[in-house]
């Protein structure tokens, strides 16, 4: 095509059906006509985990582009409107402003994209996870792109074997560090150890500049200050030729491991594995799921998905999920299931502290 290819990747909760599990098909349907014919599209594909919308876009006009920023806002608008007259739990909640000021992001919905120019063969992963916030990306690609018990091309890949640099962002201080490993792996452990804090925005293969994955990092209670649920994130990755096999990018996912949200944003708990038809968190509106589409990419086009978490071959991680879901409920309203207090000072705890503070007395 003569020119760079971007892949838009923007995910919004506009309306849960029912409660917060899953999407109306009457919105789904909605967000495709939207989209549908669309001139500034190069290609799209509509899905969605738990009760996110997810927007998988491509097209020529580079990130942040605002006609592809207002397209995906016009969408969810939308949809809210169709979730609003079918009275869908949480109808817009993810909409934090009333209109759109030329580029989505810091508005609610989440976004990950990257802008590239197409390889021979060009295989792409997007995740999509519910009930869970962005930091639930830093162990996977961690292991990604950095550890060689995952991804042995590290070690006898000779167009890996350099490895790669991570864009880390501090999401409360709102500013970066890029780290390059292996030499800084050690220092990177200690910030993206903390997934509520740092998270991994984007990876670029040290050797040739090329982006290799972009995740979404909005978070949505420190952008309302209050608490509207967790975030949700998305994450693309380029995999194959220099990058990452597809069964190395997937075998992160193999062991299930603890993340933030679960049930009202405030529980940790396992990130399972599953296809499509399991994406609809139950068990305690949880737990949290994710789910790995894979697309070959063609001229922009969006060749797929394979579903690939629905393959028997993640059976025993969803066991292991299960079976760590059903530990940590035991704990209730105790930490380590529920979260730390610096992560719940969106929830009720300051009214709570605020009703108790005549109650406190200092002692001597």
């Amino acid at each position: 095509m003569g020119k760079e290819i971007t892949v838009s990747v923007i995910k919004a909760d506009v309306g849960g059906y029912v409660g917060h599990s899953s999407v109306h098909p009457e919105l789904l349907a909605k967000a495709k006509a939207m989209l549908d014919g669309r001139p500034e599209l190069i290609d799209y594909y509509v899905t969605h985990v738990g009760d996110d919308i997810n927007l998988i876009m491509t097209h020529q006009l580079g990130c942040n582009a605002g006609k592809i920023h207002q397209l995906a806002w016009d969408t969810f608008v939308a949809c809210t409107d169709v979730a609003r007259k079918l009275k869908l739990y949480g109808a817009g909640q993810d909409l934090l402003s009333d209109a759109f000021s030329g580029n989505i992001k810091g508005m609610g919905p989440g976004v990950a994209e990257m802008q590239f120019e197409e390889r021979k063969s060009e295989p792409i992963i997007i995740f999509m996870a519910d009930k869970t916030e962005p930091g639930a990306w830093n162990l996977p690609l961690y292991k990604m792109f950095a550890d060689p018990f995952n991804t042995i091309g590290l070690v006898i890949d000779p167009n890996m074997h350099d490895g790669f640099e991570f864009e880390v962002r501090d999401l409360i201080k709102n500013r970066e560090v890029t780290f390059s490993a292996p030499e800084d792996i050690y220092d990177m452990l200690v910030l993206i150890g903390a997934p509520g804090h740092y998270c991994i925005k984007r990876v670029f293969h040290k050797k040739t500049g090329e982006i290799a994955a972009s995740s979404s990092t909005q978070r949505l209670n420190l952008m309302a200050g209050r608490y509207v649920g967790k975030d949700d994130p998305v994450l693309i990755v380029r995999c194959q030729s220099g990058l990452p096999a597809v069964g190395e990018v997937l075998e992160p996912f193999a062991s299930p491991h603890m993340v933030s949200g679960w049930m009202r944003g405030s529980h940790s708990g396992p990130l399972m594995p599953v296809g499509l038809k399991d994406c609809a968190p139950t068990r305690f509106d949880g737990p949290p799921r994710v789910v790995a589409l894979g697309f070959q990419l063609a001229d922009g086009k969006l060749h797929g998905p394979q579903d690939f978490f629905a393959d028997t071959a993640f059976d025993l991680a969803r066991q292991k999920a299960n079976e760590l879901a059903n530990y940590i409920r035991r704990l209730g309203p105790f930490e380590p299931h529920r979260l730390h207090l610096d992560e719940m000072e969106y929830t009720t705890m300051p009214q709570v502290l605020e009703k108790l503070k005549e109650r406190f007395k200092d002692l001597r």
